[in-house]
Formats: structure tokens, sequence, C-alpha cells
């Protein structure tokens, strides 16, 4: 993996000339390396990661399965592109194994993912069944640890 994106998805705030200090580049190479990666939709977005309890949030966070019928000529992509413009889908994965396709979807409580569910993604054309799966609390996302106090080098918490 190139040490910049990897130094980016650690950090996305690190600024051009701290890039530039660890890679050993000077500021200019990392910003015109940074635009180029922006401009051939390697780096698509920025995003800050939030630990949504503590923010004091009420939200409910599932994944959703489904198994899908392929469409000829395009196989998934067509119902996977129309599942990803629904305004509560945060992920739309291609799946390998018992299932087609994971959705990740939020809402503000479990009726509301039931009803989207019901009124949204089982009616559609080529959705054969759904199972979901409500996620009961976070451990880790995108890298980072949720909640969990740093340990030493003999395994303890800190304090």
């Amino acid at each position: 993996m190139d040490k910049l994106l990897k130094l980016l998805n650690e950090n996305a705030r690190r600024s051009a000339e701290e890039l530039g200090t660890l890679l050993a580049q000077s500021t200019g190479e990392i910003a015109a390396k940074i635009d180029e990666y922006v401009k051939k939709g390697v780096i698509l977005g920025y995003k800050t990661v939030i630990d949504w309890d503590k923010a004091g949030s009420d939200r409910v966070k599932c994944i959703i399965d489904l198994k899908v019928t392929p469409q000829k000529g395009r196989g998934f992509d067509d119902i996977a592109e129309e599942i990803a413009r629904m305004e509560n889908v945060e992920s739309v994965l291609l799946m390998s194994g018992g299932y087609d396709l994971s959705v990740v979807v939020t809402g503000k409580s479990f009726q509301d993912i039931a009803l989207f569910v019901a009124r949204q993604l089982s009616p559609m054309d080529g959705v054969l069944s759904t199972t979901t799966h409500f996620v009961l609390k976070t451990y880790k996302k995108d890298g980072v640890l949720f909640g969990m106090k740093d340990k030493d080098e003999r395994g303890y918490a800190s304090l």
C-alpha cells in the first residue's frame, strides 16, 4: 500500500507539511500527489469517525444481508446502485458466501429500520430475501478503537 495513503487513512487531518516530514518529501510533492489521487478517484472524501453513543445521539445501526437476482448483462450493479442512493444507507457491499449484498443502514429506532426493510428493500424487484442484524456495540470501526483503554507493555489497561 502507498505510504501516503496509509498515513491519510490513519489520520486525514495531517497537514502536507507533517506528511512531507514523515515521508521525506516536500510539501509541494505531497500536495501534488494528493491532488492526483483526488483527480483519479483514489481519494473519494474525508470522514471523521464519531462515537455516536458518547455524542448522545439516538441512532440504530444494522447490517442487512440481501439475496438478490442478478440482472442480465449488469449482474448486481443496478440493484446495488439503487440501494446505495437511499438516504439512510451508509454502505452497500457485494459479498461472497450465502448472501449477495450487505447493506449498512442507520435509523432513529428499531422500528425505523424495520419500516425501511418492509417498505423500501423487500418490495424491490430482484430482492429475494433479507436478514437484518442490529449492531449492539461497536468495538472498532475504520481502524479506530472505541471505548477501550490503551494497554501498557504488560497488557494492563493504563490509567
